[in-house]
């Protein structure tokens, strides 16, 4: 049997630290083993819970001007709390949870969770909702795919850019390539001193200009020469008359 210097020192503990609680769930529980029972505490513990079975004459001070007063009807038979000061949803978890797989050991009595009073349905709803954690983990993912939206837009400005200066880049040194290949087009013209070469020498162009007044010219003579002697004739028969 604890003393009563033992019973203060306990009382003082669980006031403390329901002070400091966000949220606290009462059960009672029947034909428990030791097995089940410690099961029971690992899983609370891994949500960041504590947990302990309690009197209820101890409870019912403990709880005065703290929000889990308005619990205080529910402190009647095995009574034992699980409360926390982390996030409420966790703990609802992993009682929801517990209470529907040892349904036949375990009875959910009330929970308060923020200040308000909850039954075991409003628990199994909360439960159902994501975590702080599962929350932030979310909302990080959010805020780093827009950044990484962001910074790829940004690093696509530049990006961009770039290839736009090289391809003005790469016209302006095309531009020089075909002024010098309009340039070179002229070159035929080179091969002009060609034609020159085979074109008829100016002497030559003049002998072949002259040739037909050659054959011409005996043609002129025969003609002049043709008619004297026709005209002779005339003159030889008025002679011999």
């Amino acid at each position: 049997m604890k003393s009563r210097e033992t019973k203060q020192r306990d009382l003082d503990a669980l006031t403390a630290s329901l002070a400091s609680s966000k949220s606290a769930m009462v059960v009672s529980f029947t034909k428990l083993t030791v097995n089940k029972d410690q099961e029971f505490r690992n899983s609370l513990r891994e949500a960041g819970a504590k947990y302990q079975v309690v009197k209820n004459t101890l409870a019912r001070i403990a709880v005065k001007g703290t929000d889990f007063e308005q619990a205080t009807e529910h402190f009647k038979g095995v009574t034992a709390i699980a409360w926390t000061e982390n996030d409420p949803v966790i703990l609802t978890k992993a009682i929801s949870k517990f209470m529907k797989d040892n349904a036949d050991i375990y009875t959910f009595k009330t929970g308060v969770v923020d200040g308000k009073l909850v039954n075991l349905s409003q628990v199994t709803a909360i439960a159902s909702l994501p975590s702080k954690e599962e929350l932030i983990s979310k909302l990080l993912y959010v805020i780093n795919a827009q950044a990484q939206r962001i910074v790829t837009v940004i690093n696509a400005v530049p990006r961009d850019l770039a290839v736009v200066i090289k391809q003005i880049g790469e016209k302006a040194t095309d531009k020089p390539a075909a002024a010098v290949e309009a340039k070179a087009e002229p070159a035929p013209a080179a091969e002009a001193p060609a034609e020159a070469e085979t074109a008829p020498a100016p002497e030559a162009r003049a002998e072949a200009e002259a040739a037909p007044t050659v054959e011409t010219a005996p043609a002129q003579e025969e003609d002049i020469l043709e008619v004297p002697a026709a005209e002779a004739a005339p003159e030889a028969e008025e002679k011999a008359e």
